[in-house]
């Protein structure tokens, strides 16, 4: 009974101690404070224009059936026009550069580049322009719009989604939202690997944006 009592209380010191541990780095700001959502709500209307150096479009794509293949777009730009009370008012326009597309190999990012995919040299950048945005509950909504990639134009739906407000280090508002569309490459004509299994069709596109406000 004592070694089992004296375990308990070791149990009990350790829980205490990293509770304390916790708040010491809350109390530091080392862990972040997660925005109200009624805050966030109450004060996301306005203009806001994408931040890109704190702002990427991550991808994944199905490998040999196999596993994920992941990569990114950096330096994005864009803007983003939302009033959550009023949805139907909103837009948002988004711009990816070819030349910030890296997988993680030089090399195929070339390939990436090439006529094979993306043909960036013809093809420079990526955009998607909004032409609806519906509520999708408490600081979400359903976006259409269209997603020009090869020089076409193909309508889609994203679900964007809030993440936080705050103040960025000029002192400025800053606001953080996420868009998650699921495409089918093969609808713009990028077929390369698609019959042979080599990748996926079906495409994931998460857009994890940082703004400011205009």
């Amino acid at each position: 009974m004592q070694k089992k009592a004296r375990a308990w209380a070791t149990v009990g010191v350790m829980a205490a101690g990293v509770l304390a541990g916790g708040a010491g780095l809350g109390a530091m700001g080392l862990v972040a404070q997660q925005p109200a959502k009624s805050d966030v709500k109450a004060s996301g209307a306005g203009a806001w224009k994408v931040d890109s150096v704190h702002s990427n479009v991550v991808y994944r794509i199905s490998h040999l059936g196999a596993s994920s293949h992941y990569g990114v777009f950096f330096n994005p730009t864009g803007s983003l026009n939302l009033d959550p009370a009023n949805p139907a008012g909103a837009s948002m326009e988004i711009t990816l550069p070819l030349s910030g597309l890296t997988s993680g190999d030089a090399k195929r990012d070339q390939h990436l580049r090439s006529p094979d995919f993306f043909s960036a040299e013809e093809f420079p950048t990526i955009t998607f322009k909004s032409t609806g945005f519906t509520s999708a509950g408490e600081n979400a909504f359903d976006v259409t719009g269209d997603l020009t990639l090869l020089g076409k134009a193909k309508p889609v739906t994203a679900r964007l989604t809030i993440v936080g407000k705050g103040k960025g280090m000029g002192g400025g508002e800053v606001m953080g939202v996420e868009a998650t569309f699921t495409i089918k490459r093969s609808d713009w004509g990028m077929t390369k690997y698609v019959k042979e299994g080599a990748l996926g069709d079906e495409v994931k596109l998460i857009a994890a944006l940082e703004t400011n406000r205009k």
